[in-house]
């Protein structure tokens, strides 16, 4: 008996020169755009990260707290005096990340208390702290400092929430390429395009349960939120997903290149790293307010520290993200997906 020896399929015809040069220049142009376009996202984003009208809250009528937010502004913007009827409506806009900080003459002895959430943003707790205390130095007022909502010891810079998302994010939108790869860039029917969108949800599900275990029981960052980490990984990734396959749909190959501008480019940075969006240049803090990497490391901070309302609007927005990313795809299966009709046999 002779020995079976599989049969080697033939290379593929080399292209011509002159189209290869062409098609490799093109290619490498691309890539370096797009190299450039990173370079300069982030460092004109984090070159120079200065606070710019960082919220802080003070009650109507509380004079002395009045005067020195009112004497730091005349310093420059750094920090804008966010106005309260009471006390109880400026801890409740503390817990819901719309303010980090809150000065408040104190009761019962002299001078002012600056209540602080370090877990909303460390950078920006920080820089409060520091130029109110030197205000209240040059204007000889006691100035005690608390921390209602700290952040964990285990991540003490704020950074896990940052590249948790980034993980998330990353591991969703290579979900979305991968199924674009291996099945088509464009599902052939709407029944192919709902089985796309249900198996992005069980990726999406896998990783937000996946970077749960790690940040929670496995590091043990946290110990409060399981439940809450992992539907917000979820939604992180799943959003990604869908907005990978659906730029890809219209796209194909091309759609790759758009993905890492609006996905890594611009997301990354605008999502100010260990920085909150007032520390960015204008037009970064409104990409943060808008793309999934900003809203993804917001989401995270608040399942994690904060009530249930600091975390509505990210959640919110990413799930516009994911219902406009799916309409976008089964609009392309509907544009171009149709499979063509066999042509009529002869007589």
């Amino acid at each position: 008996m002779g020995v079976f020896r599989p049969r080697r399929e033939p290379p593929p015809p080399a292209l011509p020169l002159r189209r290869a040069l062409m098609e490799g220049a093109g290619a490498l142009f691309v890539a370096l755009l797009v190299g450039i376009a990173f370079m300069a996202a982030y460092v004109g984003a984090l070159h120079d990260p200065e606070p710019v009208d960082v919220p802080v809250g003070v009650v109507r009528g509380d004079q002395p707290a009045q005067q020195l937010l009112a004497a730091v502004r005349a310093q420059g913007r750094q920090l804008e005096a966010v106005s309260f009827p009471d006390r109880a409506a400026a801890d409740r806009a503390l817990q819901r990340r719309d303010i980090y900080a809150v000065l408040a003459t104190a009761t019962g002895a002299a001078g002012l208390t600056l209540t602080i959430a370090s877990a909303a943003g460390p950078a920006a707790t920080s820089a409060i702290t520091q130029i109110l205390t030197v205000a209240a130095q040059r204007a000889q007022v006691p100035l005690a400092v608390t921390d209602a909502v700290p952040v964990s010891p285990d991540d003490p810079h704020g950074v896990v929430p940052f590249y948790l998302a980034l993980g998330l994010l990353i591991g969703g939108y290579f979900g979305g390429i991968a199924l674009s790869l291996g099945l088509g860039t464009v599902p052939s029917r709407a029944s192919r395009g709902g089985l796309r969108v249900a198996g992005l949800a069980v990726h999406a599900a896998l990783l937000g349960l996946a970077g749960a275990l790690i940040a929670e029981p496995i590091m043990g960052i946290w110990h409060n939120n399981f439940a809450g980490l992992f539907g917000a990984g979820a939604l992180i990734a799943y959003a990604a997903g869908l907005f990978a396959a659906a730029v890809q749909s219209w796209l194909a190959r091309f759609g790759t290149v758009l993905i890492i501008l609006i996905l890594v480019v611009l997301g990354n940075p605008g999502s100010g790293g260990i920085y909150p969006p007032e520390f960015l240049p204008p037009f970064f803090r409104g990409v943060h307010l808008w793309n999934i990497p900003g809203l993804g490391s917001e989401l995270i901070r608040s399942v994690i520290y904060f009530t249930v309302d600091a975390g509505r609007w990210p959640a919110a927005k990413l799930a516009v993200w994911c219902v406009a990313s799916a309409a976008l795809l089964f609009a392309a299966t509907a544009v171009l997906g149709r499979p063509r009709r066999p042509a009529p046999s002869a007589p």
